[in-house]
């Protein structure tokens, strides 16, 4: 691999975040075969071979709440901590976005500033849904100010849409509901107002945007319906992809790629890698179709394998 890298989508799996997971019933998370192995060694390995300078790891769906308040606080501030950890035992290799235990929220509110404050986390991981509470829900206001107030990130990821596992019972989610399910939240996120009501907040989106550079006409031609012409909080789904920014991990090239780059700023494209839910060989080969693609000619592909990245993480400052 040519292009050094900054990887925005890279997750970990510490031995008390998979035995939470198997206690907790989710031995196969949103319907895939198992866990996949990973170890700070293996995911350095990887790395290497990606020639990935540093990877922002986050928890993936499920997130660590399970059903039980108290269990979800202490395991988020376990994966925080353990996030921290790894960033003191690899300089420079390693970042990461802190774990809520939503959807308890004064608990997340004290977790966050621990994260951010103390810990030194790049940002904070947002699943599409916090057991029912979607991006755009008002409770998660106090969320977006905090993190805002401290010009920091959201970096959101998806997980099986609630109450709706029966849509998508013989297929892991992953495969179609992801995507769907990125779509159905962030477009909630955008139609909530929050980016009216904070400017500077900054929201990574996965996948490429998912369905959302497609569906920005629809959304802005029905969105008359739901505001009133003097509405300040009213931001066209189109505006909104301008300000968002997305990581292109998954498989984007060719075609959402091109839809992508057709409603998003290219500042704000960003390298993401999904490894170890995504094998390394799988990694290597869309990383290899990222740095062959026309559509990424000349600088941009520079700025995307890592420019983008460093402008947007304080870490790099």
């Amino acid at each position: 691999m040519s292009f050094e890298k900054i990887d925005l989508h890279a997750h970990h799996i510490p031995d008390f975040y998979r035995d939470a997971l198997l206690a907790a019933g989710q031995g196969q998370p949103d319907g895939i075969p198992a866990i996949p192995e990973w170890d700070e060694y293996s995911a350095l390995k990887a790395m290497n071979g990606l020639n990935v300078r540093t990877a922002i790891l986050s928890i993936s769906s499920p997130g660590v709440h399970f059903g039980d308040p108290d269990s979800a606080v202490a395991l988020a501030r376990q994966v925080n901590e353990e996030g921290a950890r790894l960033v003191k035992r690899y300089p420079g290799r390693f970042g990461f976005f802190a774990s809520l235990p939503l959807p308890e929220f004064d608990e997340a509110v004290t977790e966050l500033r621990y994260a951010l404050d103390v810990l030194g986390a790049d940002g904070i991981v947002l699943e599409s849904n916090q057991r029912g509470v979607y991006l755009g829900d008002e409770r998660l206001e106090p969320i977006y100010a905090e993190v805002a107030a401290r010009n920091s990130l959201v970096f959101t990821h998806p997980t099986t849409p609630f109450g709706a596992e029966h849509l998508s019972g013989r297929y892991p989610r992953p495969m179609l509901e992801f995507m769907f399910e990125s779509t159905r939240s962030v477009a909630d996120f955008i139609l909530s107002g929050m980016l009216s009501r904070y400017p500077a907040l900054r929201l990574i989106v996965p996948h490429a945007g998912a369905a959302l550079p497609v569906l920005v006409n629809r959304i802005d031609m029905l969105l008359p319906l739901l505001t009133s012409p003097d509405d300040e909080t009213k931001v066209s789904a189109r505006d909104a992809m301008r300000q968002l920014h997305f990581d292109l991990a998954g498989a984007p090239v060719e075609e959402l790629l091109r839809a992508l780059l057709s409603t998003a700023d290219p500042a704000h494209l960003h390298y993401g890698s999904d490894f170890p839910f995504t094998p390394a060989g799988v990694c290597a080969g869309l990383a290899e179709q990222l740095e062959k693609t026309s559509l990424l000619d000349g600088p941009l592909r520079d700025q995307m394998f890592h420019g983008n990245a460093k402008a947007l993480l304080s870490r790099f400052h």
